[in-house]
């Protein structure tokens, strides 16, 4: 996972995080890619609370995205679709 972190620089006095995590605006993609990055380098820090504190953060930022961009939709419908997903790919259809 460090790898998808490479193009990023390191911070010389970090405080959570050990690279520079460029901010994203909330209700938008950037700010859900922020979150992802954050969870990752959580992650190559070994530190498994901070992980999860970014992965809730991430929740969150798909939360914003989506009222903003798709009001009707939910994260109750993208549990519903992922869960059709999983059947297809258990299945071996997916047509």
């Amino acid at each position: 996972m460090a790898e998808m972190l490479a193009h990023l620089s390191t911070v010389e006095n970090p405080g959570y995080h050990l690279r520079h995590i460029p901010k994203g605006e909330l209700g938008e993609l950037s700010k859900v890619y922020e979150e992802i990055l954050e969870a990752l380098d959580a992650d190559a820090q070994g530190a498994s609370v901070m992980t999860l504190v970014e992965l809730s953060d991430l929740l969150g930022a798909l939360k914003a995205f989506l009222a903003r961009h798709h009001p009707s939709i939910g994260l109750r419908d993208l549990e519903a679709f992922s869960s059709i997903t999983k059947r297809a790919f258990a299945s071996g259809r997916r047509g």
